[in-house]
């Protein structure tokens, strides 16, 4: 059996390991991430932002929640742990701001606050590698739109203090930028997706925007999702409001050979799940061990499926069941010990893991509540579906 084989056969054995108690204030849950700092060994933190306008943490292992931060009367976009303190955890603000908070403290206040431009709404951010720099990207406003830079040294010895940009980048899109990555590896890379269709990749260390931009990928529709993958990390790829999918080897740019690898327009017309049904995408995952591309989808009952990708197509690896009761949002891969975990509208958060048994499997009713979140992508999907069946 090979590598790959055996991770597919791992992922198609995910089970249930634990799952969070709903809170007092149901919510759905939009994004996740795990903290990975060294320092703090078998001691971990799930940090999850909230269309309650809440930041929530947990343990790691137990799904034990342990804070609530609230982002009022702002609503919070994306999460994400300092790479080397799993203490110092981060969320963009649609006020404005990039909040920093530090959950080993009792206080409601943020560790630190980086702001924009007063006209800025952030739905989206990234920390680099290095903890270094952090980037926001903003909704369209006025047909302006923005990539906003901050240095985010010190953040751990400055408490409550507000940090002003380094500088923006304005000229490389021209709508809502709804991801943004870094590079897992270079610091100064950073990758940029926006509902304009184009998935953009800069150099930061270059003087002025126009250097920066190393590459444009359009992926002809809305940008949903985005991340790096391949050996060294030489690819990018994106899923779309309109459930498609693109993946580009930039390792290409400056080649005879073409930068695109897959481009499949409707990814629930291609992959087969028996039968079953694939009604969105959520996003996907490098899995470095395997060298392998996969991507995360579901159904509005809650199932869960994997999907692998490669250059000749995509296929089902597993499908999920018993967890979730609606539309899973957000999701977070953890290499270190293969399991993943899963956030959705039914206000659960659920880690799997490779042959897992669950001790209580009482499945949690379903809510019906529209986010602010999910109101935009309707408005996106409605501008896209002219020509669609």
């Amino acid at each position: 059996m090979t590598e790959v084989e055996k991770i597919e056969e791992q992922l198609a054995r995910l089970r249930i390991a634990k799952r969070s108690t709903l809170s007092a204030e149901p919510a759905y849950l939009l994004d996740i991430d795990v903290a990975t700092a060294a320092q703090s060994e078998g001691s971990r933190f799930v940090a999850v932002s909230c269309s309650d306008k809440s930041m929530r943490v947990y343990d790691r292992e137990t799904l034990n929640f342990l804070r609530e931060y609230s982002s009022r009367p702002g609503m919070l976009n994306g999460v994400r742990f300092a790479h080397a303190c799993d203490s110092m955890v981060f969320s963009a603000c649609s006020d404005g701001t990039v909040k920093c908070w530090d959950i080993r403290l009792a206080t409601q206040k943020a560790a630190q606050i980086f702001s924009g431009y007063p006209s800025n709404v952030f739905i989206s951010f990234d920390i680099n590698r290095s903890d270094l720099i952090i980037c926001a990207g903003t909704e369209e406003v006025e047909k302006d739109t923005f990539l906003v830079f901050w240095d985010a040294r010190g953040v751990t010895d400055c408490a409550g203090t507000t940090k002003e940009p380094l500088g923006v980048y304005s000229e490389s899109h021209n709508d809502d930028i709804t991801k943004i990555c870094f590079h897992p590896m270079e610091p100064s890379l950073v990758v940029s997706g926006s509902t304009d269709g184009l998935v953009n990749v800069f150099d930061i260390n270059k003087d002025n925007e126009d250097d920066a931009l190393l590459s444009t990928c359009n992926s002809d529709s809305s940008v949903s999702f985005i991340g790096w993958s391949g050996k060294d990390y030489k690819q990018i790829y994106c899923t779309t409001h309109d459930e498609g999918f693109c993946w580009w080897d930039i390792a290409q740019l400056d080649t005879e050979e073409p930068i695109m690898l897959s481009h499949v327009l409707d990814v629930r017309d291609t992959v087969c799940v028996g039968d079953d049904t694939l009604q969105y995408l959520v996003g996907g995952w490098y899995h470095e061990k395997a060298d392998k591309l996969f991507l995360v989808g579901g159904t509005s009952a809650g199932k869960v499926h994997l999907i692998s990708c490669g250059t000749h197509g995509l296929s089902l690896v597993g499908t999920l069941c018993g967890g979730h009761s609606a539309t899973v949002r957000s999701f977070c891969w953890n290499l270190a010990d293969e399991s993943l975990l899963t956030g959705g509208e039914d206000a659960q958060l659920l880690l799997w893991k490779p042959g897992a048994v669950e001790r209580s499997l009482a499945k949690k009713a379903s809510m019906k509540m529209a986010s602010s979140v999910q109101k935009r992508v309707r408005v996106h999907n409605s501008s896209l579906k002219s020509g669609k069946k």
